[in-house]
């Protein structure tokens, strides 16, 4: 049974979700009513999201923006200018990836972003058991990225969005890296101050026990 992403209902109107999670508002999604969008827009939209570029995008707005309306424009933009996205609870959104399929947005977003979670986790303590220690930051590009590296060399600066979740693993990993190494600074420092000082201090005995007495001679007062 084939099953088709980002196709919806709200209520008993028919809705491609944009964005099933809207940036700081997650209890809210971006859709679009496909029976009511302009004929212009419409059937390229259908094909973007029946393409492999829109049943392999995690939000559906990824590929329209790279997908373009009659005139020649993106399929976003086009949806964007024209008033046709609506922001909706994603609560009230029920999902139909089959005619015999039904599932909240809210309730699949979640299982969605457990198993995110979950597959972040199992990569991290991964790497740290390999590891055991300080890790060197190439060796953790290469194991987040598996055989990417080995097939394809991306452009610097570029990626594929599907390692923007290993990228910020990569990130935080070097944070902690970064963090375990000022707190031993820290520590040395501290330590290097305490010699100095013990250093200063025996120093200052030294001086003391060895400095020379100074002779005085008292004057006699003498009457004439």
């Amino acid at each position: 049974m084939s099953f088709t992403r980002h196709v919806g209902k709200h209520g008993d109107r028919k809705v491609a979700i944009v964005f099933r999670e809207v940036p700081g508002e997650a209890h809210m999604c971006l859709v679009t009513y496909t029976e009511t969008i302009n004929q212009h827009i419409h059937d390229p939209l259908i094909k973007c999201i029946e393409s492999d570029i829109g049943q392999n995008s995690e939000h559906l707005a990824d590929a329209l923006n790279r997908t373009y309306a009659k005139d020649g424009r993106p399929i976003l933009q086009v949806l964007h200018l024209e008033g046709q996205l609506k922001k909706v609870q994603t609560s009230q959104i029920v999902m139909t990836p089959s005619p015999n399929q039904t599932i909240r947005l809210d309730e699949l977003n979640k299982i969605l972003d457990e198993m995110q979670q979950g597959e972040s986790a199992v990569k991290r303590l991964q790497e740290l058991d390999d590891s055991r220690g300080m890790q060197d930051p190439a060796d953790v590009v290469r194991r987040m990225r598996g055989n990417k590296d080995a097939t394809a060399t991306a452009p610097k600066g570029l990626q594929a969005s599907g390692d923007a979740l290993g990228d910020a693993a990569i990130a935080q990993n070097l944070r902690q890296q970064a963090a375990k190494m000022d707190a031993e600074a820290k520590g040395l420092m501290a330590e290097a101050q305490r010699l100095q000082k013990e250093a200063a201090q025996l120093e200052g005995v030294t001086a003391e026990t060895t400095k020379p007495k100074k002779t005085t001679t008292k004057k006699t007062k003498v009457s004439v």
